[in-house]
């Protein structure tokens, strides 16, 4: 594997230019396609390894049989094993590998088996990887990106079902993002790869068979906007990941009924864009928070307490959370009763119109 011979300040202007996705990628004729999130995620990896061979894909499994979810399928075949490495089964020294790889001048991408794996590379993603830059001041940057299949909906055990993303949003020098659809799948790991700090990319593993439609002419948003994706004018409903979809069934259920609701996905977890939540919030007067994680001291309690800071005389009723429950995950025949679904959703929604 050769080391590219850019200098340090030409890599900077790369990574923060206003367009920072491929040539190879902008040059192609504007199509627009239907594919699975996962097939998304696999062409959005395809189109950055093509366009820099800094770019190296790091995990267990991922080579030969493409992953567990098959996302980098075929990937080791186009590009070699020098680029796609299959990796001993210790996420501590994988992370560390990819901090090791950074400082080289790669953009190592790895990924994490499952969202409850992670957590023994947690020392290496939170001590070193998200205080290395600032440790550095600035002169050392750390392009690594974490992919992480999280959430449940896929009839699996603890472990393998979890939502662990307050801990990386708690860190500081982390950006956090949650893709919903299969379009933003693939423009977003492309975005996340060309960062110059440290990005989770949450995957939700429930999505990975969702079809959608694929535009790879042009991204739609930058990659920490939140988006309106359903408008609504008596509440708002915020949330990520597989729980943008359960929104929107819950939107269209209170359609039926007389009531409007409102969907924001959030995309980006840290940095959060307000912008749209709060206006949303401004028009409604009332707002939802709903998420697969345990309720207490999560996402949707930091996003509820900076609406209710910064909203607070539009609103004509607390905002309200509908989240899991405050338990480890349970065996998989309970986990359409701790998962939210469109029914709990509801139910919040009409505590949130009786005020």
């Amino acid at each position: 594997m050769t080391i590219d011979t850019r200098s340090s300040s030409e890599e900077r202007s790369m990574s923060e230019s206003a367009s920072p996705h491929a040539d190879a990628a902008r040059a192609e004729t504007p199509t627009v396609t239907t594919m699975p999130f996962s097939r998304a995620i696999n062409a959005g990896l395809r189109a950055a390894m093509a366009a820099s061979d800094r770019v190296v894909l790091m995990g267990e499994d991922i080579g030969k049989l493409g992953g567990v979810f098959r996302v980098t399928e075929g990937l080791q075949a186009e590009f070699g094993e020098r680029r796609v490495l299959d990796t001993p089964l210790a996420e501590s020294g994988l992370v560390g590998t990819a901090i090791g790889l950074a400082m080289a001048g790669f953009r190592p991408v790895v990924e994490i088996q499952f969202d409850g794996f992670v957590f023994p590379g947690f020392d290496q993603i939170t001590t070193q990887l998200a205080k290395l830059t600032n440790r550095h001041e600035g002169a050392v940057q750390m392009p690594v990106v974490i992919r992480i299949p999280y959430g449940g909906h896929i009839g699996a055990v603890e472990h393998h079902q979890e939502s662990p993303e307050a801990y990386f949003t708690h860190t500081p020098g982390l950006r956090v993002v949650s893709p919903s659809t299969p379009n933003d799948g693939y423009w977003m790991i492309q975005d996340a790869i060309t960062s110059p700090d440290p990005v989770i990319f949450l995957e939700p593993k429930s999505k990975y068979w969702q079809k959608g439609e694929v535009d790879t002419s042009a991204p739609a948003l930058p990659l920490h906007a939140s988006r309106v994706v359903r408008r609504g004018s008596d509440v708002t409903l915020v949330g990520h990941g597989a729980m943008v979809t359960t929104m929107l069934q819950a939107a269209a259920l209170a359609e039926a009924e007389g009531t409007s609701i409102e969907v924001v996905d959030l995309r980006s977890l840290s940095p959060l864009d307000y912008g749209p939540i709060l206006d949303s919030v401004r028009r409604t007067g009332r707002m939802v928070y709903a998420q697969e994680a345990p309720g207490f001291t999560s996402l949707g309690s930091e996003v509820a307490a900076t609406v209710m800071e910064q909203a607070f005389y539009a609103l004509e009723a607390p905002v309200l959370r509908v989240s899991g429950f405050d338990t480890p995950f349970p065996p998989a025949k309970l986990e359409g009763a701790y998962l939210p679904d469109a029914d709990r959703i509801l139910e919040a929604v009409d505590r949130s119109l009786a005020y």
